[in-house]
């Protein structure tokens, strides 16, 4: 028995291990779903108030199969139950990997990044917070 569980707990190791998404540069942040990985960073860095900024995203499939086909970004301020005024236009750099141009934050506060990721399945929402002075 101490044998089968062993046998489990490592493959379960090594499923997490085999989606590691493949971003250029530093994450800004990495994310789960019960299907996805997704790590994500900004273009520039340090985004500002009323500049447009890009997003770069990478994703993989925990268990090892296609990485989705498809990402869609936005953004919007739970608290004040808006979002951006300007639509990101996302354009694939190859299988798992985008670039979300055209985001803009028109003022500081807490805004939420959302990603939705569709591959075979069900649209998958990942979110991630982020305060901006």
């Amino acid at each position: 028995m101490k044998r089968v569980l062993a046998g489990l707990l490592l493959a379960a190791a090594s499923l997490c291990d085999a989606c590691e998404p493949a971003l250029d540069g530093a994450p800004l942040a990495r994310l789960d779903s019960p299907r996805y990985v997704l790590a994500f960073r900004t273009e520039p860095a340090r985004v500002a108030v009323g500049e447009h900024f890009a997003v770069l995203v990478a994703a993989c499939r925990k268990d090892g199969g296609r990485p989705p086909a498809e990402l869609r970004v936005d953004a919007h301020m739970p608290a004040h139950r808006h979002g951006m005024n300007y639509a990101a236009s996302v354009r694939p750099l190859g299988p798992g990997s985008w670039r979300a141009d055209g985001l803009l934050f028109h003022m500081p506060g807490d805004w939420e990044f959302l990603f939705d990721l569709r591959g075979d399945g069900p649209t998958e929402r990942l979110s991630h917070p982020y305060r901006l002075e």
